[in-house]
């Protein structure tokens, strides 16, 4: 089955009817030299080069984010894992104060007001769950960690994945990285003011580090969506365009 992949394509597309307005807009640094630990090896995921997709690299105590300025989401949202981090988050308590980050120019970043009335949640793309302290828990509530989610599928099908990569992680012998994303499709639906768009699919990608291994939950973004057997590290990559794991062997 051909899978297009969805939003290197969409924003391309985007771009191509905007005109040459947005052509002369100088592209953000999308490394992360500031918070390599996020990533295997401190590599970070390789993603098509375009001029015009307004990346912006974020990095917060306890995950990464690549944000685009034009979906006024996260890209991916990177995440390193292990048993003493998970132990430490169970004692942390939500703060549910979801903000707006400053760090993003008001133009390219989603606001709160996107959100009401929408019929979406403000869903995590690094859980609050997984914080290990007051700080990052605090980070997680960030606006450039958040998509439109289906209130059903933020609430049970996709918090049960959540769950499970916790109990996984709990039982692996090391790191445990994890990158999670939403995938467009070529006209995506749009909320509030700023025209956030709303993500057709979310993914999660998890890595063991320990073993090699890696698979992928794949999940459309409704409320009757229920999570299904993982693809394959090898098909999310031909699904999204990226390259999540850049020169590591990996096992299915």
């Amino acid at each position: 089955m051909r899978i297009i992949r969805h939003f290197i394509t969409t924003v391309l597309l985007a771009v191509a009817v905007a005109g040459p307005a947005i052509a002369k807009e100088t592209p953000a640094s999308v490394d992360f030299k500031a918070c390599p630990q996020f990533f295997v090896t401190g590599a970070a995921p390789h993603i098509p080069a375009s001029d015009h997709l307004r990346f912006r690299s974020l990095c917060y105590d306890a995950f990464a984010v690549l944000h685009s300025g034009r979906s006024k989401t996260p890209v991916f949202v990177a995440q390193r894992l292990n048993r003493a981090s998970l132990q430490a988050a169970a004692g942390e308590k939500r703060t549910n104060k979801f903000f707006a980050d400053a760090r993003l120019p008001y133009a390219e970043r989603a606001q709160l007001d996107d959100y009401k009335g929408s019929g979406f949640d403000r869903g995590h793309m690094a859980p609050a769950g997984d914080m290990p302290a007051a700080q990052a828990m605090a980070q997680s509530f960030s606006l450039a960690n958040m998509v439109p989610q289906a209130p059903l599928n933020n609430q049970r099908s996709w918090n049960g994945i959540e769950q499970a990569t916790r109990k996984y992680v709990l039982r692996a012998h090391g790191d445990v990285y994890v990158i999670t994303g939403p995938v467009f499709a070529d006209n995506p639906r749009v909320i509030g003011p700023g025209k956030v768009w709303v993500p057709k699919y979310l993914y999660k990608l998890v890595y063991d580090a320990t073993t090699g291994r890696a698979w992928a939950h794949w999940m459309e973004n409704t409320d009757e969506a229920r999570a299904g057997r993982p693809i394959t590290y090898r098909e999310l990559v031909n699904r999204t365009g990226i390259e999540f794991l850049p020169g590591m062997p990996v096992r299915d």
